[in-house]
């Protein structure tokens, strides 16, 4: 039997045990992605190492205004005050969201209930450094700093650090404030529904369905308007398959409500708001919004599509730039914003928040891509930031997810597939056919996905909708990036060796891909082998798929291989974006735009009938017979 002594000693080697387990699960938190390494920026902060110091004299933050909202605004900026009598160049203000994050906030204690919890185990949602916006700071110790915030749907604090991010020391925190309907139904999606005449709208507000009905109220512009009811979902830290989304990354995501717009008229303005209808018999409302139904399929007129990939989301205030790996983000948002009235329909294909398992994040990017999303459809894919984790289901067994193992794209993001954990389907938008793979699940001959992908190819007529476009998040085609170089196949291992005989047999016209960050422009090709001649102006017979890699919406740029195959037309290392414009069923003009000027810096047309469609080329002909 143990003496005092013996039983202490013992104690403190469990305790250091057990502390030591902590550390490690947070380290894990802050080491995912490729390679076993996030760059997630709220992941750089080392939550299990802060320690409290709020007593120190002197020292004073303070938020203004303390109601935010008032005149019905989703975003609002709020001056932060700040005085420090010992400053330094690592103290850093933090954005925390519920505004109470001390350890009452942890989830319950798994195992041994003799560790202790950590102060903070929440992430902030944004950060930035005390000396931003005033390089004197560290000799005053005065500063203001501005901060851009959204409605969350709860309450906010700002917290002042000092130590950096690898050590940081909590020295004071601010008084509370709060938008004045923190619930209040906010950030827009549209997205097409299974039939052409059918939008789904979808958006995210604080309402559970015991408090109040989900609706929404729209119609024709300057007609009266009809109320349409919404489903709710939503999504706990159970949902999710591991660190970050699991544990410091969580915060509660509200409820997600979908409407199906029925029975549309084709081309016709509509406006909408969304709304909740209260158990006291009131309603709360959003701002007014308008969107133009979808053509009939095959109608012919002048059609315009974006296809973007991988872009992230960035602060309009500065904040989180710590390492500033989505500088395209802002810059390509504003391009489209800019360019709307000139924009028909979007597709984000895949990496869009790279909230990687901080579920703030996913808020901040519907909140920065909301002008875009509520008024054209906003069509999405899903990328390996979105899906993959260990032992879920996904065909990488990566942690690129952070945790969130799909869940909250799927959740947050409407698309027409039949099970949006499988994130293939078709859609259409007039003369356009889309075919949407997933490649974070099995696309290979065989597969569930490959035969979709077939039916959805020989189902499109192609006198109607002439333009049939593939799209997918990674590279399953072709792109000298410098990883694929480094392999040596110059693609996703595996991408073609399957599906390049379905795009060959059913003359994929565009085959469009991200996750690879730059742009870059193949030939109409087959078997690595360009099938045209022609650069810039392509007419005839289709007899090869043209690549496009459209992954430089944003994240940091993936460098080049220094080869460069016969294949590659045109590449460019920058943020950018493409869009094609259908003005017919035999003319159709692509550009590729950068995102800091919104120029073309790379174009091609295409110009055919019907009957090049239907001649025969290599491996995509018809049966004949001799018989009469």
């Amino acid at each position: 039997m143990m003496n005092m002594e013996e039983s202490f000693q013992f104690l403190n080697i469990k305790r250091s045990i057990l502390t030591f387990l902590l550390v490690l699960l947070f380290s894990n938190t802050f080491a995912h992605g490729h390679g076993g390494h996030s760059d997630q920026i709220l992941s750089h902060i080392a939550l299990h190492k802060v320690t409290f110091a709020v007593s120190a004299s002197g020292v004073s933050i303070k938020a203004n205004p303390l109601v935010l909202g008032l005149k019905g605004e989703d975003t609002q900026w709020v001056t932060v005050e700040l005085k420090n009598p010992q400053p330094t160049a690592g103290d850093w203000v933090a954005v925390f969201s519920p505004a109470n994050f001390n350890s009452s906030t942890c989830p319950p204690a798994e195992g041994d209930t003799e560790l202790e919890t950590p102060y903070i185990c929440s992430a902030p949602i944004k950060f930035k450094f005390a000396n931003y916006s005033n390089s004197a700071y560290t000799k005053s110790g005065k500063t203001s700093l501005k901060f851009l915030l959204i409605n969350q749907r709860a309450d906010v604090s700002f917290a002042l650090f000092s130590g950096g991010l690898s050590n940081p020391k909590l020295v004071a925190i601010s008084n509370y404030i709060t938008f004045a309907n923190p619930k209040a139904p906010v950030f827009p999606r549209l997205a097409n529904g299974k039939s052409w005449d059918e939008m789904t709208l979808t958006w995210t507000s604080g309402y559970n369905i015991d408090e109040a009905v989900p609706l929404v109220e729209w119609g024709v512009v300057g007609e009266n308007k009809v109320k349409s009811p919404a489903g709710t979902l939503t999504f706990d830290r159970s949902s999710m398959c591991g660190a970050p989304a699991r544990t410091v990354g969580w915060r509660d995501p509200g409820f997600t409500h979908t409407s199906f717009l029925k029975d549309l008229w084709p081309n016709t303005k509509y406006t909408y708001r969304m709304g909740h209808y209260l158990n006291n018999g009131s309603f709360i409302w959003s701002k007014i919004y308008t969107f133009n139904s979808n053509p009939y399929p095959g109608q012919d007129s002048l059609q315009r599509v974006i296809i973007l990939g991988d872009m992230g989301k960035a602060d309009r205030d500065g904040a989180n730039q710590y390492a500033n790996n989505q500088p395209g983000a802002l810059n390509t948002t504003d391009q489209l914003i800019k360019d709307l009235k000139n924009i028909d329909f979007v597709f984000h294909i895949g990496d869009m928040a790279y909230a990687d398992g901080y579920i703030s994040q996913w808020d901040q990017f519907t909140a920065q891509m909301e002008p875009v999303a509520s008024t054209v459809p906003y069509m999405v894919a899903s990328g390996n930031h979105e899906r993959d984790w260990t032992n879920s289901g996904s065909f990488y067994d990566l942690t690129d997810s952070g945790g969130e193992c799909g869940v909250v794209a799927e959740t947050m993001y409407y698309v027409p597939a039949d099970n949006r954990a499988k994130f293939w389907y078709a859609t259409d938008y007039g003369m356009f056919h889309f075919c949407v793979a997933d490649t974070e699940h099995d696309w290979r001959e065989g597969s569930e996905q490959y035969k979709f992908l077939e039916k959805c190819f020989a189902s499109v007529d192609r006198r109607k909708q002439p333009w049939l476009i593939f799209i997918a998040h990674r590279v399953l085609g072709y792109s000298s990036n410098n990883w694929y170089g480094l392999e040596g196949s110059f693609n996703e291992p595996m991408g073609r060796d399957s599906l390049q005989k379905l795009w060959q047999k059913y003359k994929v016209d565009i085959a469009y891909f991200g996750h690879v960050h730059n742009y870059e422009r193949i030939c109409p090709i087959y078997q690595n082998i360009c099938v045209n001649d022609e650069k810039s102006h392509y007419s005839g017979v289709v007899n090869g798929t043209i690549h496009i890699v459209t992954g430089g919406a944003g994240k940091n740029l993936s460098p080049f291989s220094p080869v460069t195959p016969l294949w590659s037309i045109f590449r460019d290392h920058d943020h950018g974006f493409v869009k094609m414009t259908a003005f017919n069923h035999s003319s159709l003009l692509f550009e590729y735009k950068k995102s800091s000027d919104g120029k073309v810096y790379d174009s091609f047309t295409i110009y055919r009938e019907y009957k090049d469609v239907l001649a025969c080329v290599h491996d995509s002909c018809e049966a004949t017979t001799l018989a009469n």
